[in-house]
């Protein structure tokens, strides 16, 4: 079978892989033609190729089923694998990587020019090509590429083949971020940390964090809603290096005497939970040999780093299913659209209902027991009664689904029903942050 995928992502490029190692020919098409021959590569469209990311397991996982030499390549290229150190007679374990965007996609890429049967195209994908009632291909450039199977994983801002399928449903995050990253000096030890991933601390009206990855870089992000139009000024670079200065944590990262930035101050925002299906609005597939995958099925809030995770788990099944059903691409489809129904759509519906509550929570708004309490409630109720940790932990590692924690949800509603809040650290509230950056930021509110 030949497959013609749309997209040289992540999700693209693993695809591909997966599919050339089964027997399978596939040929990426994407207008991005790669690194430069001096090394740079801007990702035009790709907001996030810079920004902060959290490889979680299921990443790690799935380059050790697929792709093993692609982990040893990354890991070879300065990545580190999260360990969750042994406790309590537990053994330690893998529960992620610590790695740029930038560097995964680079030795992605490179692993897949050099793979037998993987061909890349560097032209755009304008529309899918039919054949007697199914999808024959796609053209790209005005150029016809035959194929057997298309697959769509253009991301999160894609648009092919959108009017192919029932339209998605999915809502506004309610938070944007600025991000930078910075390279540890010769010598310096690392900043603090409070988890697999490094820093994530909550104050006042904004979220601070820092994120561990390859080559002794870190990225420091900070988020604020994104109805806060004077926390906007921190994309200005003076108005940044000044907020991290004064933020506990940040400070310490930042410091001159420990790093030295990398890259600009980085924005990013317009940021959806998304969820879309394969079928359209009469419950079946659109157009037989068309699948869409990965960002093109579902987007979440960023700053949880479950993305990558839940793209690539994607990637899997539906190179499992082609496998199990041969030719016939219709029933793999179907039964891909289920398993993302169950598998993936409950992490879509779980952030609706966490950020939610993050943006009532940065309003100062109490939390409200007449209501059933969201993930986020659970996970923090474990602060005050750390036993939760037993169903919490495997939340937290996507090992078990939003579900699970129902069973926690009594216990931490009587935790939060005896008074106990989580306590907000010392810091600068947002009030504060603003005071101090607005005589100094370029960039207007807005």
């Amino acid at each position: 079978m030949h497959a013609a995928i749309i997209g040289s992502g992540p999700t693209g490029l693993f695809t591909a892989m997966a599919l050339a190692r089964r027997g399978h020919r596939a040929t990426i098409v994407d207008r991005d033609a790669g690194p430069a021959a001096d090394g740079s590569w801007e990702r035009r469209g790709v907001m996030q190729f810079h920004h902060p990311h959290g490889l979680r397991q299921q990443v790690v996982q799935a380059l050790e089923a697929e792709l093993p030499e692609v982990r040893d390549a990354l890991l070879a290229a300065g990545a580190r694998l999260t360990v969750l150190p042994p406790e309590g007679g537990r053994p330690g374990m893998v529960i992620g990587m610590q790695c740029r965007r930038s560097t995964f996609e680079r030795v992605l890429r490179a692993a897949a020019v050099a793979e037998p049967g993987v061909t890349l195209v560097p032209a755009h994908a304008g529309e899918v090509l039919r054949d007697r009632g199914r999808a024959g291909g796609v053209r790209a450039d005005g150029r016809e590429l035959a194929a057997d199977l298309v697959v769509n994983a253009t991301g999160r801002s894609g648009r092919f083949a959108d009017d192919l399928r029932a339209p998605g449903t999915g809502a506004d995050c309610g938070l944007a971020y600025v991000s930078r990253q910075y390279e540890l000096l010769p010598g310096a030890e690392p900043g603090p940390v409070n988890g697999p991933i490094g820093l994530m601390i909550r104050f006042r009206g904004y979220l601070a964090g820092v994120f561990l990855h390859d080559n002794r870089t870190v990225s420091v992000l900070i988020a604020r809603p994104s109805t806060d139009r004077a926390l906007a000024r921190l994309r200005d670079t003076a108005a940044f290096d000044v907020a991290v200065q004064v933020i506990p944590g940040l400070d310490a990262w930042t410091s001159a005497e420990r790093t030295r930035p990398i890259t600009p101050v980085l924005p990013g925002g317009r940021l959806h939970n998304t969820y879309r299906g394969q079928l359209d609005l009469d419950g079946r597939v659109g157009l037989p040999g068309l699948l869409h995958l990965g960002d093109a099925v579902c987007t979440t809030n960023p700053t949880a780093g479950r993305g990558m995770a839940t793209s690539l788990m994607q990637a899997q099944q539906v190179v499992q299913l082609i496998t199990e059903h041969g030719t016939d691409v219709e029933a793999a489809t179907v039964h891909f659209d289920a398993w993302c129904t169950a598998r993936i759509r409950p992490w879509f519906l779980d952030h609706l209902s966490v950020d939610a509550d993050e943006m009532r929570m940065w309003a100062g708004e109490d939390i409200d027991l007449s209501r059933p309490l969201g993930s986020g409630h659970i996970v923090a109720a474990a602060q005050a009664d750390p036993q939760l940790m037993s169903v919490v932990g495997p939340y937290l590692g996507m090992q078990a689904l939003p579900s699970s924690l129902a069973e926690a949800e009594p216990r931490a509603r009587e935790i939060y029903a005896g008074g106990w809040r989580p306590l907000v650290p010392p810091g600068p509230t947002r009030d504060d942050l603003v005071e101090l950056i607005t005589p100094l930021a370029a960039t207007p509110a807005r």
